[in-house]
């Protein structure tokens, strides 16, 4: 896992698996007989950060107003989804198919999240017509964003506050 992640940082998610076989020291068989698709290396690595988001979403049930809560965790969200060039496309992917190794490895996380929707939505801070998965589309988009724009270390900020006031409300910015 170490030399995935290696190789994920320095060359982003669609590295050759050849490569981590190589960094990691081990044959390209030994590799693919415990990882036989990139989606399952790619989950493996992950399965740690999928699990500090979900205490994340738990520790924002702490925080209120429940709309600051749920941006919170969004921007955590998001730095997740930014953490090896490439990812907020597989991230993306897990949105469309429910039964994909890293959606079903996801789905703590994304539980959590939707409860924190669910509660800002209930005291009225969030529009009642978001769903989670329309959420989770717009903050994996951030990410692909400002990955691929040039590095602007306020834009993801920025665009995080123009999707808030489009989460509230009518009025409420």
């Amino acid at each position: 896992m170490a030399a995935a992640a290696q190789v994920f940082t320095a060359h982003g998610i669609d590295a050759p698996l050849d490569t981590i076989a190589k960094e990691a020291g081990v044959g390209n068989a030994t590799m693919y007989r415990n990882f036989p698709t990139r989606d399952a290396i790619l989950e493996a690595v992950l399965q740690d950060r999928y699990e500090t988001l979900a205490a994340s979403a738990k520790r924002q049930f702490k925080v209120t107003p429940t709309d600051a809560a749920l941006l919170s965790w969004l921007r955590d969200f998001i730095d997740y989804a930014q953490t090896f060039r490439g990812l907020p496309e597989p991230v993306l992917a897990t949105l469309r198919d429910d039964h994909s190794a890293l959606a079903v490895s996801c789905k703590a996380m994304r539980t959590t999240a939707t409860r924190l929707l669910t509660r800002a939505q209930r005291d009225g801070t969030i529009n009642s017509d978001i769903n989670a998965t329309d959420l989770f589309t717009h903050a994996a988009g951030i990410a692909w964003a400002t990955q691929r724009a040039p590095y602007d270390p306020q834009r993801v900020g920025r665009l995080l506050t123009t999707l808030a006031r489009g989460l509230r409300p009518q009025g409420d910015v």
